[in-house]
């Protein structure tokens, strides 16, 4: 299998993008923005659609979308009442964009199916060694800013307390997130995105509560997802995105009957 040159460039996209979405994965769990992750997920089916229009990388449509977009959108559902609204207007809004594009475009309908379901056997050597680079520039900043995010997620009075600039703080994680949300796209595509970004990271904060350990169990959750789902993906010809998914629901369910026995103990 990795004597395939598809399938080595398949594990090193996937080990990375499952490292960055255990990573920002918790703080999205923490802060409570599964929502937002959800709408630039949608938002990145319109960039990267945008991008098959113009002739472009659809990663690179999809980093010009939800980056623009990000702190825009957070910025407009920061108030609890008014989240659903905002994810439907704009959810609809780039779903729609997308569809535009797409019929637009000169593409086969197989681009609108990688877009939408991901395509990670299909990435090539530079699109790999971009991916890379988005994916140690979202860990370096986030190492940078661990504490600072660390306070703001889990511990609002602390960071209040410390004097930390909490807006420039938001903003940067809506970047990150954005990056993030872009990146992980390549192998769940952007209908999926919210499985790696979000369950992992749920599942974990049922077995540990320090923030290390949840974001190294997130990241084992993700890695065993993204590697067994390629693994069953080659055997089967099935689609990798369907075996991830399947793999971070039943994680999930484990976690809750574990937090359930615990409870009933």
């Amino acid at each position: 299998m990795l004597t395939l040159a598809f399938m080595r460039h398949a594990f090193v996209a996937s080990t990375f993008i499952a490292i960055i979405s255990g990573v920002i994965g918790v703080f999205v769990v923490a802060r409570q923005l599964s929502f937002l992750t959800h709408t630039l997920s949608e938002i990145g089916f319109a960039g990267a659609s945008f991008a098959v229009f113009a002739g472009w990388a659809p990663l690179n449509g999809m980093l010009l979308f939800t980056i623009l977009s990000s702190v825009l959108v957070g910025q407009m559902s920061i108030k609890e009442s008014r989240r659903e609204a905002v994810i439907s207007a704009v959810s609809g809004l780039f779903i729609g964009l997308g569809i535009l594009f797409l019929s637009l475009s000169s593409q086969s309908a197989s681009s609108a199916t990688s877009i939408l379901f991901g395509s990670v056997v299909g990435i090539s050597a530079g699109e790999v060694h971009q991916l890379i680079l988005l994916s140690a520039a979202v860990f370096l900043v986030t190492m940078i800013m661990y504490r600072q995010l660390k306070f703001s997620s889990f511990d609002i009075v602390g960071a209040q307390v410390s004097g930390s600039n909490q807006t420039v703080i938001s903003v940067t994680f809506l970047i990150l997130l954005a990056l993030s949300v872009s990146v992980a796209a390549q192998i769940v595509g952007s209908l999926l995105i919210f499985i790696l970004l979000t369950i992992p990271a749920a599942s974990a904060k049922y077995f540990t509560h320090g923030v290390a350990k949840m974001i190294g169990l997130a990241i084992l959750f993700a890695l065993l997802g993204t590697w067994t789902g390629l693994l069953l993906g080659y055997l089967t010809n099935w689609p990798v995105s369907f075996f991830i998914a399947a793999i971070e629901v039943l994680i999930y369910v484990i976690a809750l009957i574990y937090q359930n026995m615990l409870e009933a103990n």
